[in-house]
């Protein structure tokens, strides 16, 4: 985070706007209709008249003395005369103030973020300064899906602030109330105009809140890029109260969720793990009877190679509502993001998802149908396998020459891909040095990442 936007109270706050020209009427209306006390110096000449329904202070043609700056909050520049931008900035920030100089980020305190106003609700968008029109465009998709009476909700929520907090003095219980008020009727009347109708939902609904019980969700955080999480997993990211993630969910997923939520890392990896299954199933069990709402998240889709089962299985067991969001599986992703069809008309009638680590003492994979022709295999864990897996496959029928695909960090900005052949993948593995995540890919289909680029890396 470059920049951080402050939430400023306007009651009693004095706001000074230096400027006659339109840069600076375009900060003054801002403050038009607000309970902030303006005052307007235009030492540049008479201004225009500002065409607006709201009533401006009159103009000082001149520039502001020091003693009408004292208890100034903010003060907006928008002059030509640098000298004197100079000195009235050493002025106002003598006198306490926050400046912001119109078009000139190296000699402002604060940029003017562009502003979404719904009265009692307020959101900024900021670049920092370098980028004001790429900010204005955001406002404007951003306003497009808000509704007109949006403070309505939010001032009725004000109204009853203090009735809540004493009527619901569990913090947990009060949390889910103000959440199934603002994602209810009551503020669809709200947001209608319809006060009245609203403020009786939401106290029908304050008569019957209670501390809840805890439910678990078991959710699929995708390949590792945010924006491949479905929107059902956005959602409950951001309602969770306590986040038991593995290893293979990077922290650009987690700063989806909601940001007071408590975060426990129980990652394995091959060889390490920092929390054994049956402790990860006891601690959710433990906190979703503490009241909370659990998500176990995990890499990719938790029913593929993800154990997800064997928590369903727990929870049930335990009694606890639990619930499952998919995600998009690795195989997925990584095929997507490196141009390798999964099945194709001319080289693939079908593909297998395919674990090379099987569990100790379990079966061995059935090789023999897994080198059958026209037929893709996306195997996971297979890196630490990748000799033997080919040497296997060969045996068992699939030609020397299939073409192989590695993709490391699939869908990541740091997404590698090697491509070669399958009689070479364990040396295509080695040659790697191979840090993140990694799928392998074994196939004809496998061909369609071999770019100039990975053909070039895999060679040398």
């Amino acid at each position: 985070m470059r920049v951080f936007l402050a939430s400023i109270p306007l009651e009693a706050a004095k706001i000074v706007i230096i400027g006659g020209g339109e840069p600076a009427l375009a900060k003054l209306r801002l403050f038009l209709n607000t309970p902030a006390e303006v005052v307007w110096f235009a030492p540049d000449g008479a201004p225009p008249k500002i065409e607006t329904p709201l009533t401006a202070p009159e103009p000082v043609l001149r520039a502001p003395e020091a003693d009408e700056l004292a208890g100034a909050r903010l003060v907006f520049m928008a002059l030509d005369d640098a000298d004197e931008l100079t000195r009235l900035g050493h002025l106002a920030r003598a006198a306490g103030a926050q400046v912001n100089v119109v078009d000139k980020p190296h000699l402002s305190d604060f940029q003017t973020p562009a502003l979404i106003d719904r009265d009692e609700v307020v959101i900024g968008v900021a670049t920092g300064g370098s980028a004001p029109i790429l900010a204005r465009d955001i406002r404007t998709a951003i306003e497009g899906v808000l509704p007109a009476g949006l403070a309505n909700v939010a001032r009725l929520a004000r109204e009853l602030r203090d009735t809540v907090k004493a009527s619901v003095p569990d913090f947990m219980a009060r949390r889910r109330f103000w959440e199934k008020a603002f994602r209810g009727p009551a503020a669809t009347l709200a947001a209608e105009g319809r006060t009245a109708e609203a403020r009786r939902e939401m106290l029908r609904l304050l008569n019957v809140a209670a501390p809840e019980t805890g439910v678990v969700h078991i959710v699929g955080a995708g390949p590792g890029d945010p924006e491949l999480l479905t929107l059902k997993a956005l959602r409950i990211l951001q309602d969770a109260d306590v986040i038991i993630h593995d290893r293979l969910v990077p922290e650009a997923v987690l700063e989806r969720a909601r940001r007071d939520a408590k975060r426990l890392y129980v990652g394995k990896a091959r060889g390490e793990h920092s929390v054994p299954q049956d402790q990860i199933e006891a601690l959710m069990i433990e906190e979703a009877r503490a009241g909370h709402r659990v998500v176990r998240l995990k890499g990719g889709d938790p029913f593929v190679f993800g154990r997800g089962g064997e928590e369903l299985a727990a929870m049930r067991a335990a009694g606890l509502p639990v619930f499952v969001v998919p995600g998009v599986t690795a195989a997925l992703a990584c095929a997507a993001s490196a141009g390798i069809p999964l099945t194709h008309r001319d080289h693939a009638q079908a593909v297998t998802f395919v674990t090379a680590q099987a569990k100790p003492g379990g079966v061995e994979a059935d090789w023999t149908r897994l080198a059958g022709p026209n037929h893709t295999l996306a195997i996971y864990m297979g890196t630490d396998r990748a000799e033997e897996t080919a040497a296997r496959l060969i045996a068992a029928g699939r030609s020397p020459s299939t073409p192989v695909a590695i993709v490391e960090n699939g869908s990541r900005p740091d997404e590698r891909v090697l491509s070669g052949r399958l009689d070479g993948l364990g040396a295509l593995v080695r040659g790697a040095n191979l840090t993140g995540p990694a799928l392998l890919f074994v196939g004809e289909t496998a061909a369609f990442s071999a770019s100039v680029e990975t053909r070039t890396e895999a060679a040398a």
